[in-house]
């Protein structure tokens, strides 16, 4: 039984995860894909399903890029075969999100 809300849309995005159930990290990834509701990224490393998760697409518009800071949970995690570097599939909620602006440099 189909449970997504929305169109998946194969983008690869930078994102870069900062905290995975209550843990900072720094993993920078791409998407694999991305809808209204949440996103599917590769990961080198395993993660808890259900735990929080907060990280940030930067999308390249214009002049400068646009990150959207967001927050919400993992929903599942699979092992890709394909890809040694990147063992797991991981797909989150975006259940909060806000637009920041670009770091100064």
């Amino acid at each position: 039984m189909e449970k997504r809300r929305g169109q998946r849309f194969p983008i690869h995005l930078p994102v870069q995860i900062s905290v995975v159930s209550g843990k900072r990290v720094a993993r920078v990834t791409k998407t694999s894909n991305i809808s209204s509701g949440g996103i599917s990224f590769p990961s080198a490393k395993e993660v808890k399903v259900g735990g929080k998760i907060q990280y940030e697409i930067t999308l390249a518009a214009g002049e400068a890029p646009v990150r959207i800071h967001c927050t919400g949970k993992v929903l599942r995690i699979e092992p890709v075969q394909n890809d040694p570097e990147m063992p797991f599939l991981v797909t989150a909620t975006i259940d909060k999100y806000k637009f920041v602006r670009d770091r100064e440099t």
